[in-house]
């Protein structure tokens, strides 16, 4: 197994499922050439990297409301300026 630092870059995870949910996974898994471990794990994968996805989108859409948006036109009159005329 790969490690960094002489940590394990993978670990072991237990689950518990119904029999008929392991025998539909196996069914599943052998279909797409891998394990129910492996099909999990992608699962997983697919899970975290589209919650980290979402995150960095929303990071960016506040950024941009807080930096707000030039929409052109000229700037509004001060009320200064309103009440001169």
């Amino acid at each position: 197994m790969p490690e960094f630092r002489g940590i394990p870059l993978k670990q072991n995870v237990t689950i518990r499922l119904d029999r008929q949910t392991i025998r539909k996974a196996r069914i599943l898994a052998v279909r797409r050439g891998t394990s129910i471990s492996g099909l999990l794990a992608r699962q997983i994968e697919i899970l975290v990297g589209e919650e980290e996805s979402y995150e960095q989108a929303e990071r960016r859409a506040v950024d941009l409301l807080d930096k707000g948006f030039h929409l052109g036109g000229a700037k509004p009159a001060s009320r200064e300026e309103l009440h001169r005329q």
